[in-house]
């Protein structure tokens, strides 16, 4: 685990993240996720998502960023080879820290409804599903 760096995105792991994301199961990519507007996102959350690293080669990654009242975490993924080794409690805590010091109180994540192992995971990062609200979109 030394050689595992956890260390914020930038603009050129842009295409070692989609390929770890397109590999992960239970995260869906959309036109949102092209370069032009993740780039953007990073832009608007400066140094607040994070990759994982080792030896060079891209493991993890997770988005983090905030409206100014909450915090989002988008696309956690860690390579199947490095799971169970605390790399994304790792990147999520990184993120955490990260609303912490910008004064973000609470913090949202979307969770597909047959993601068993992503909600196993969440749940065992504190986060607790919530049966109150419903996600409504509306595409513009």
């Amino acid at each position: 685990m030394d050689n595992i760096i956890i260390r914020p995105m930038k603009a050129s792991d842009y295409e070692k993240t989609v390929e770890l994301w397109e590999a992960t199961t239970g995260i869906g990519l959309s036109e949102a996720d092209n370069r032009e507007r993740i780039l953007s996102y990073l832009i608007r959350n400066p140094e607040m998502s994070h990759v994982a690293e080792a030896d060079g080669k891209l493991i993890g990654a997770v988005l983090c960023g905030h409206d100014g009242r909450r915090g989002y975490l988008h696309h956690l993924a860690v390579a199947i080879s490095w799971r169970s080794l605390g790399i994304g409690r790792r990147l999520v805590e990184g993120c955490v820290a990260c609303l912490d010091r910008e004064g973000i109180d609470r913090c949202h994540l979307f969770v597909y409804p047959d993601n068993a192992e992503g909600m196993a995971f969440w749940r065992r990062m504190g986060f607790e599903q919530r049966h109150d609200i419903q996600l409504c979109s509306r595409n513009l």
